[in-house]
């Protein structure tokens, strides 16, 4: 029998995590847990620790960020001879056949790098919502999943968040782990974006689902959210091995030279401050872009 492993990372989880847990004891796929904890303040760890003594808790004196705390549970499954690793939020949760018939259509689809099963909202009575928008790309999947009649074992598509994901061991043999570049957000869409490079697919399966509650959180934002989305996406597009950047960063850098240039003749200095800013923002994450790109752009266990 194969081994699977299934990893969640935890931050002040405590509203989610038994459920999430008890999920995935529940399966009909017999799983080994591993939880990576990051630095939680909320009773999580001790929580875990009264009423799962059965699970793996790798406890963090930080917080690494969704990626980097991912790649330590994938490292420690990996090198225990796990065959498929699962990554699943620790606000989401898994129905008992959900793990069992992704492997079972992985069995027959070996060219898929990773799965998915449909994401549904908390209480399964919906289609997760950002869920449903990366869907709509496949005009098959999207109406077939309104219908709720499948005419498909998988379907392809470009993206899939990482809420739940089954990942084969070849997987991590080919692309690795998730970039560190990306600390929180994004490091998924740079994944499948590596996943497409290296001429694997992605896939979602129908007629099995996850349940992801997040339908009723806000985010907070503060004074620096717009750089911080702003330095987010461009490594989101920079770090993008499918397509060539050069001459887009420097078009870039050029472009914000003469616009802080007319917002100083202009005297409107607040404007020119934030694009110097951004400017000086791109010169800094230049270089783990192109580091980022060399590694990649190679097959191995990267990160992990």
């Amino acid at each position: 029998m194969k081994k699977t492993v299934v990893i969640i990372v935890t931050y002040n989880g405590m509203q989610w995590i038994e459920r999430c847990i008890k999920s995935v004891l529940e399966s009909a796929i017999i799983c080994e847990i591993i939880i990576v904890d990051n630095n939680s303040s909320d009773g999580t760890t001790a929580f875990i620790k009264t009423h799962f003594p059965q699970v793996i808790l790798l406890e963090q004196t930080k917080n690494l960020g969704f990626g980097a705390a991912n790649n330590l549970g994938m490292s420690y499954a990996f090198n225990n001879n796990a065959d498929y690793v699962f990554l699943l939020n620790q606000d989401a949760y898994l129905q008992s056949d959900t793990i069992g018939k992704l492997i079972e259509v992985h069995n027959g689809n070996p060219d898929y790098g990773i799965l998915s099963p449909i994401h549904l909202n908390g209480e399964a009575n919906k289609l997760d919502k950002i869920f449903s928008n990366y869907i709509k790309i496949n005009d098959l999947l999207f109406y077939d999943a309104l219908k709720g009649a499948f005419s498909k074992s998988i379907y392809e598509v470009p993206f899939v968040n990482a809420a739940a994901w089954l990942l084969p061991k070849q997987t991590l043999e080919v692309i690795g782990g998730f970039d560190p570049i990306f600390h929180h957000y994004a490091e998924d869409d740079n994944y499948c974006q590596r996943v497409i490079y290296h001429e694997l697919k992605i896939g979602i399966v129908p007629n099995c689902y996850a349940q992801h509650d997040r339908e009723f959180r806000q985010k907070k934002l503060n004074s620096l959210y717009n750089l911080i989305q702003r330095e987010r996406y461009l490594k989101y597009k920079w770090a993008n091995i499918n397509i060539e950047v050069t001459e887009e960063i420097e078009k870039q850098k050029k472009y914000l030279k003469m616009l802080v240039l007319r917002l100083f003749f202009k005297f409107q200095y607040k404007k020119m401050l934030y694009y110097k800013k951004e400017l000086a923002l791109i010169n800094q994450i230049i270089p783990e872009i192109f580091k980022s790109r060399s590694i990649n752009s190679k097959t191995g266990k990267h990160y992990l």
